[in-house]
């Protein structure tokens, strides 16, 4: 059986429900988490400029998940996923997309850090969706 873990950050804007085909350990409304902030950071990464710390931390409990990442954001951001096993996967937002961002996938257990950053070292307010689908 899958699992998804959210962020104790994300709690206080998520209300109870019922993932289907997941045991979900922190509830998710509507089979999605949604948390909002700032993009960037002082520390340059091969992502950009991002924070230190990650923005939030998903730990995958069961053998595969998928899972969508939506970032919506002003500027040039960036959204870095640091996984198990050392692998990183960057994204940049481009002209076409409007400064969205869509990750999707099969995500396997583990867990995964997550950072929005931006490529101009500017800070933007952001609101990051974490869906997870049948």
């Amino acid at each position: 059986m899958k699992a998804l873990v959210i962020p104790a950050a994300l709690l206080a804007t998520l209300t109870a429900a019922t993932v289907a085909r997941a045991d979900v350990q922190t509830p998710i409304s509507s089979g999605q988490a949604v948390s909002q902030g700032s993009s960037g950071g002082s520390q340059s990464s091969q992502c950009g400029f991002i924070a230190s710390t990650p923005n939030e931390v998903v730990r995958v409990t069961g053998e595969n998940a998928s899972l969508r990442f939506t970032l919506q954001s002003e500027g040039q951001p960036t959204l870095l996923i640091q996984g198990p096993g050392g692998r990183n996967q960057c994204v940049l937002a481009d002209s076409y997309s409007g400064g969205n961002i869509e990750v999707p996938g099969v995500w396997e257990q583990g867990t995964y850090s997550v950072f929005v950053g931006d490529r101009t070292q500017s800070s933007h307010p952001y609101t990051l969706t974490i869906v997870q689908e049948n």
